[in-house]
């Protein structure tokens, strides 16, 4: 066929000249100005394990995460710690024996030994079990419990300022279990606790964190750790005291009373490591009465309200 030029069909889009762009209609200059390109190495600057240490008493510990040993089966015990990846497990002296079934028969090598003065009812009680679990588990760490009833058991701080002071003049790590007060919270520190262990809610409820406006006063004014002590009852609220700024969780019950305790421990590990990684990340902005587009197209979807 003569007269007829074959050309290939145009790959460009047919786009009026009076239509606008996809890039006006998005607005990518205005988004590349507020959303700067990642930078892939920004994660370097989050510090975590080895290099975001817990300190208590000048000894670096890599986990954020203390563990019970109240009423597990013995043979559950050394599983639950490698899943829980703890490097510190409380015990009640009492179940710290020279006899057969010694717990600390049970525990792996390398754990640092937390003995709680529980039973104690004033703070000569618990300085008297202090003094006799430092002989039997050759440490000077100690949580300072000091309970006046049974329903409740709630601690008392005075009593317990009170033990901190004696038994941090002796060289004890103090790690005292305290109602959340921010006045006691200070106190403690002054007395030479290690760190204050604010309990979230009644200890064994696995209620959560329903204390937790004081706990975030102390929080934001403690200068030691602040570890949340009794009442977290699953990973999900663990991860929530970590992201408000704790610096560690002590949990029990919650993994006591799973149907299967190591594979809990190791979910609270998880969970502890992702709230502390949210905290330090920097949580986003919460906004309050409107929406926010996620494909934003100007700096007033970022920065104002609808009216």
């Amino acid at each position: 066929m003569t007269g007829v030029t074959m050309t290939a069909p145009s790959t460009e889009p047919n786009v009026s000249p009076t239509e606008p762009t996809l890039d006006e209609l998005v607005g990518t200059a205005t988004n590349t100005a507020l959303l700067p390109e990642p930078d892939a190495h920004a994660y370097d600057a989050i510090a975590t394990g080895d290099a975001d240490p817990l300190i208590l008493g000048g000894h670096k510990f890599t986990s954020r995460f203390i563990l019970g040993s109240g009423r597990y089966d013995l043979n559950l015990i050394k599983a639950t710690i490698e899943n829980a990846g703890t490097q510190i497990v409380t015990m009640a002296l009492r179940r710290c024996r020279t006899t057969e079934n010694n717990l600390l028969d049970y525990i792996p090598k390398g754990i640092t030994m937390l003995p709680n003065t529980s039973g104690a009812r004033n703070a000569e009680e618990a300085v008297r079990i202090a003094r006799l679990a430092r002989e039997v588990c050759q440490t000077d760490f100690v949580k300072v419990e000091i309970e006046h009833e049974t329903k409740y058991l709630l601690p008392d701080n005075a009593e317990t300022i009170r033990a901190t002071e004696m038994l941090a003049k002796e060289g004890f790590v103090v790690m005292p279990y305290m109602f959340p007060d921010p006045i006691a919270a200070r106190q403690l520190e002054e007395a030479g606790a290690a760190c204050v262990m604010p309990l979230g809610s009644l200890i064994g409820s696995n209620k959560g964190l329903r204390m937790r406006d004081f706990i975030e006063v102390i929080i934001a004014n403690a200068h030691v750790p602040v570890i949340i002590d009794a009442g977290i009852g699953r990973p999900s609220q663990a991860a929530e005291a970590m992201e408000m700024g704790a610096d560690a969780v002590m949990a029990y019950t919650a993994i006591a009373s799973a149907g299967n305790i190591p594979v809990m421990a190791r979910a609270f590990k998880h969970a502890i490591e992702a709230g502390r990684e949210a905290y330090l990340a920097g949580l986003g902005t919460v906004t309050e009465g409107h929406a926010v587009p996620s494909s934003p197209t100007n700096a007033a979807d970022y920065l104002s309200a609808s009216k």
